[in-house]
């Protein structure tokens, strides 16, 4: 390399810049030492229980351990709207403000990492974490627009089913490792009725009929075994 006739080892540089990129890079070990730092919490939370209510201030972020969370706002007449099912690895709590514009209850028993919100934000590596879990839910929400505006009673059923099969493989935009899933149900017909935009009649009648026509088979109180997940795909008219 030359600057000015003047040669300049190609080493040297390579090691500046290396050495400047893994100081400020963030590395994933930073966001579990932001989230575990001595200003940080750990939470267990029973089935259904409020996490935080629309309206608290938004001061902390939660990232699940383990169990799962809905997250839902409330219509001044009672009626409820569920806009999202999340699980282990997943970040909530965030907010364009200084409240929360929605509810969090859990949906089985809890457990979370609570890190406060400034800290998250003044770290590199919580920044990072935050940039990804919002890409996250604005893909989420592009399809659960699609769901809500166009899609049929029995398509909305299956594509639930369908994201509760894949779980974390469909947030990472992937597919599961086998063909075959088991899904377990910790929602009632109400929440998920509630989820999809749908009553609880139409929720019982749809599964009941996928059931009937083998797409997926009961296998115990809360839990249902897909033989085809490729087969729950096309019926949820998810490419």
């Amino acid at each position: 390399m030359t600057y000015l006739d003047r040669t300049v080892p190609e080493s040297s540089v390579e090691i500046a810049f290396t050495r400047h990129a893994a100081e400020f890079a963030p590395r994933a070990d930073r966001w579990d030492e932001t989230a575990t730092g001595p200003r940080a919490k750990t939470l267990r939370m029973r089935e259904h229980e409020i996490v935080f209510e629309e309206g608290d201030a938004a001061d902390r972020l939660y990232e699940i351990a383990d169990g799962a969370v809905m997250l839902y706002k409330m219509l001044p007449d009672g009626r409820r709207q569920v806009l999202e099912i999340l699980g282990q690895g997943d970040l909530f709590g965030l907010s364009g403000g200084d409240a929360h514009d929605c509810t969090a209850e859990t949906l089985s028993a809890s457990g979370f990492r609570v890190v406060d919100r400034r800290d998250a934000e003044a770290s590199v590596a919580g920044q990072q974490k935050i940039s990804l879990c919002l890409r996250d839910r604005l893909t989420f929400l592009h399809e659960h627009a699609v769901l809500l505006g166009r899609k049929s009673a029995c398509e909305r059923v299956a594509t639930f089913l369908l994201w509760m099969a894949l779980g974390r493989a469909r947030r990472a935009g992937g597919a599961p490792a086998t063909n075959t899933a088991v899904i377990r149900l910790a929602m009632t017909r109400q929440e998920i009725a509630d989820h999809l935009g749908l009553t609880i009649e139409t929720v019982s009648r749809v599964i009941s009929d996928i059931r009937r026509r083998g797409i997926v088979v009961a296998d115990g109180q809360d839990r249902l075994r897909v033989p085809d997940v490729r087969l729950l795909a096309r019926m949820s008219s998810v490419h």
